[in-house]
């Protein structure tokens, strides 16, 4: 019996073991202007966000910037890091699925990825995510992304972003880990770059 309950017990942290995601240690999390370090970049027409190196971490808040010290190990230039960071982007945009939000006539007015995981502003650069909603919402994609924890999808019509405004204003000044007031411009193949802002 004793040796089937240590069995039991085994078999469990495997299997909470297999279920804890691996922690991504190559990641450009946006972040507000005022943060920024000569580590971070600063995306096309940005006047407020950058993005900065970063990596997932067991303690709160689960997700840091590198410090100058630790980077200097990692031995890459902001830039090399960001390309290896859009691979890992990718990644995790593939085993993601996107809550479809429709309106009243059943049409999807916009996509949303959520998690506890502080990691989906970070999907941002992930260059095949024009690709996911091609089809969807056309060539062009409206990004916006609060807060560490959700990545909003929009058609690129500002009709289709003014009802959620006042939403994403309110998420975005009400976390204490904002990442951008931002709204990105997205197409295949092209350097993102932002189109507006929800927030001041």
């Amino acid at each position: 019996m004793k040796h089937t309950l240590s069995a039991l017990l085994l078999v469990t942290a495997s299997l909470q073991a297999q279920d804890t995601p691996r922690l991504e240690t190559l990641l450009m999390l946006p972040e507000p202007r005022a943060l920024r370090t000569e580590r971070s970049i600063v995306p096309r027409h940005a006047e407020k966000t950058v993005l900065s190196p970063a990596r997932e971490v067991a303690r709160a808040p689960g997700i840091e910037t590198y410090s100058k010290e630790d980077f200097q190990r990692v031995g890459l230039s902001p830039e090399t890091f960001a390309q290896r960071a859009k691979k890992v982007a990718d990644q995790l945009l593939a085993t993601l699925k996107p809550d479809l939000i429709k309106g009243d006539k059943g049409q999807v007015l916009y996509a949303v990825y959520l998690s506890e995981r502080p990691v989906m502003a970070s999907l941002l650069i992930a260059p095949s995510l024009p690709r996911v909603f091609r089809e969807l919402f056309g060539n062009e994609l409206w990004i916006a992304l609060p807060d560490r924890h959700a990545l909003y999808v929009f058609p690129a019509k500002a009709a289709a972003l003014e009802e959620f405004v006042a939403d994403l204003e309110e998420r975005y000044k009400g976390d204490p880990h904002a990442a951008s007031p931002e709204v990105f411009s997205i197409k295949a193949g092209e350097e993102l770059c932002v189109v507006a802002a929800f927030a001041e």
